[in-house]
């Protein structure tokens, strides 16, 4: 195996990654999307084509440009906007659940649970 491929196995954080090829990053924007730049940064070298045929230099740099690619991919928009993981791409990020399915759900909870008794609460206190 690689020394490259040897280094990268050793990395696990965005900040690595980012430190790593340097690549120049404002803290505030990893901090709120380091899965996501990373996630990105899969996909990008997932696509990429050609990347076993290279040495380690070349190897580094196609990497390290993906992996500026996937953190400009955060700098110009935003996680919801990118949908990068399934909870985004599913309805927008957003959960529908309707007012009657609450109310059914509160009556079969209520249904579910225990009849309290007087007795059972004098010994709960």
């Amino acid at each position: 195996m690689s020394d490259f491929i040897q280094q990268l196995k050793a990395l696990s954080s965005a900040n690595e990654f980012l430190d790593f090829f340097g690549v120049s990053y404002d803290e505030r924007v990893v901090n709120v999307n380091r899965l996501h730049i990373l996630k990105r940064f899969y996909q990008y070298l997932h696509k990429a084509e050609g990347l076993a045929g290279l040495d380690e230099l070349a190897m580094f740099q196609r990497y390290r440009e993906l992996l500026a690619q996937a953190y400009q991919d955060f700098v110009q928009s935003d996680a919801a906007t990118e949908k990068v993981f399934k909870v985004f791409q599913d309805a927008g990020g957003q959960q529908h659940v309707s007012l009657s399915k609450l109310r059914d759900s509160l009556a079969e909870r209520r249904e579910s649970a225990p009849a309290a008794t007087p007795s059972a609460n004098l010994r709960a206190a």
